[in-house]
């Protein structure tokens, strides 16, 4: 059972047995309170819970003075995102250089839709708003700038689903606010997309080009951009090199299925050293959950714990590799390294690994551990089929089908 300082009990629920135990976590389960840490000349507040989320985006806009800078995957037509483009209008009306940026495929809102910012004097872009063969390239990222001193980053999209509470069936998911020298960075890579997707006759090489030439640097504190482009983008090169050499990995993930490299990289890993990973119990992608377990036996067999998260859908993106944290908008998945455009921040500092490690251990209280045995429980016969295919479908076709017709490689 959890410490009661962290969770209260939940009554009229089964009180016996392992099974009863693993209910009651899950229900009592709460997103944590922000925290703040201070890692590397920066100034880092993080925000588990949705309706926090919410309150800080808002904030960060109504604050704005001079511009706000935008960019999301998804931005639904549904009340919170009115109450976003509603600030987002206010603060164009009051003189903020605004420029909002969504994606073609998973945003719903269209221009229409952001009329109110467009007439108050904002800039409204999607990301490839025309069929054409790169259209199943996403824009994945997620960021806000605010006059070049304050970003927010994370893997949440504007949408009531992302600001809810766990209760009421919320995503689970992370977003952090930043402070100190990297939001200059930041704001940089948002002027080299906003250039690209701003050009109607944009070439796509161009994008991938940026991708490619994107300076990560080789700091404590790097910008990490992935991408479609030839060889490995800043964001799959920087993770894969840190498999090599480390000896401890957490990883809190919503959608997991790397490639063979990277996978034979982490039971190295897990056999040598510590591998700790918390997996998606629940999503709005059944296949993606089938695609994951397919890949845990062996790693299971290397020596690696697993978990999977049981109160609500999980949609959080965070690796932490010895002291070297990751953290944005990539997925440990064969589209996020190789496809979509990410923006992950990699920190390297040993006070905020312990932190967010300490993150993950609040989620592994409420999950349900996956060892060999629960593991063949869920997947015999015909299900273990059915993983089969949906790695194929999620972990192959999709990305293969999606490379060939957008990258031509």
């Amino acid at each position: 059972m959890l410490p009661a300082s962290r969770f209260s009990p939940v009554p009229d629920l089964a009180t016996s047995g392992p099974m009863a135990e693993q209910i009651q976590t899950a229900a009592a389960f709460r997103d944590p309170p922000p925290f703040a840490v201070e890692a590397v000349g920066l100034s880092l507040e993080f925000l588990p819970g949705g309706p926090d989320r919410l309150e800080h985006l808002l904030a960060m806009i109504d604050g704005a003075r001079a511009s706000l800078k935008m960019v999301f995957y998804i931005f639904e037509c549904d009340a919170s995102g009115g109450r976003v483009r509603d600030a987002l209008a206010a603060a164009a009306g009051r003189g903020v250089d605004v420029c909002v940026i969504v994606d073609g495929f998973g945003a719903n809102a269209e221009e229409e839709w952001f009329a109110p910012l467009v007439e108050a004097g904002g800039t409204f872009l999607r990301f490839h708003p025309k069929w054409t063969r790169r259209y199943l390239i996403r824009n994945h990222q997620k960021m806000v700038i605010a006059d070049g001193r304050l970003a927010m980053m994370g893997g949440f999209n504007v949408s009531d689903a992302y600001f809810a509470s766990p209760e009421a069936e919320g995503w689970n998911d992370l977003a952090f606010t930043i402070e100190g020298p990297v939001v200059a960075r930041i704001e940089e890579w948002f002027g080299q997309l906003e250039d690209w997707v701003a050009r109607p006759r944009a070439q796509f090489l161009a994008i991938r080009r940026a991708v490619r030439e994107w300076d990560a640097g080789t700091g404590p504190v790097r910008l990490l951009i992935g991408g479609p482009t030839r060889g490995l983008s800043t964001w799959a090169r920087a993770v894969g090199e840190d498999l090599i050499h480390c000896r401890r990995m957490d990883m809190m993930m919503a959608y997991f299925t790397p490639p063979r490299r990277l996978r034979r990289r982490m039971r190295q890993v897990a056999s040598h050293g510590q591998t700790r990973l918390l997996m998606a119990g629940k999503s709005d992608n059944g296949a993606t959950i089938g695609a994951s377990r397919l890949l845990y036996r062996r790693l299971l067999k290397a020596g690696a714990k697993i978990w999977e998260f049981q109160p609500t859908k999980l949609h959080t993106k965070l690796i932490v590799l010895d002291d070297a944290v990751y953290l944005g908008s990539a997925n440990f998945d064969m589209r996020s390294l190789y496809l979509n455009l990410e923006i992950v921040l990699r920190i390297e500092d040993a006070g905020l690994a312990e932190r967010m490690r300490a993150h993950i251990d609040h989620h592994i209280a409420a999950s349900e551990a996956i060892t060999p045995q629960v593991l063949a429980a869920k997947g015999g016969g015909l299900t273990r089929l059915k993983w089969m295919a949906s790695w194929l479908l999620v972990g192959v076709i999709d990305y293969t089908v999606s490379r060939r017709l957008n990258l031509g490689l």
